[in-house]
């Protein structure tokens, strides 16, 4: 396999499209339903909302999309990494960056449906510490904790 350089940059509006794109099938292919948001409010989202509350940060190989997380010191709210690129390390390389700018305390939430986040989430030290919240997908979540030892 051709080693790739792996770059992590902060969000850059440029790249929007792209990041999509990668989000949106990554997913539709965890979750097994189609995004309901359009295309144009997903691009709004991750311009002017998201960032609002949360630090962006995409991964790059040779200047394609291939990772996102948005989080801040208490929290990740998102974490995608295209369908191509995952289970080789890009999502771990970034949840233990988040880790390290932590206060100590992570929470995220991930669709129940979803069982590979969930093994992802686990084998990295987050616990499941509720379940059933209100999604606009409708969908079953669990909300997981990490604490630093």
């Amino acid at each position: 396999m051709i080693q790739h350089k792996i770059n992590i940059i902060q969000y850059n509006p440029k790249y929007a499209e792209q990041t999509v794109k990668m989000w949106r099938d990554s997913k539709e292919q965890a979750i097994g339903q189609k995004e309901i948001h359009s295309f144009e409010n997903h691009v709004y989202f991750l311009n002017h909302i998201l960032p609002e509350q949360f630090q962006i940060e995409l991964v790059l190989i040779d200047e394609k999309v291939v990772g996102m997380i948005a989080y801040n010191e208490t929290e990740i709210s998102q974490l995608y990494i295209h369908v191509e690129y995952q289970g080789i390390g890009i999502g771990q390389t970034l949840l233990n960056k988040v880790k390290q700018k932590s206060n100590g305390r992570l929470t995220l939430y991930t669709f129940e449906i979803n069982k590979k986040a969930q093994q992802f989430y686990e084998k990295h030290g987050f616990k499941i510490i509720d379940r059933g919240h209100e999604n606009e997908e409708n969908l079953p979540d669990i909300l997981y904790e990490w604490i630093s030892k």
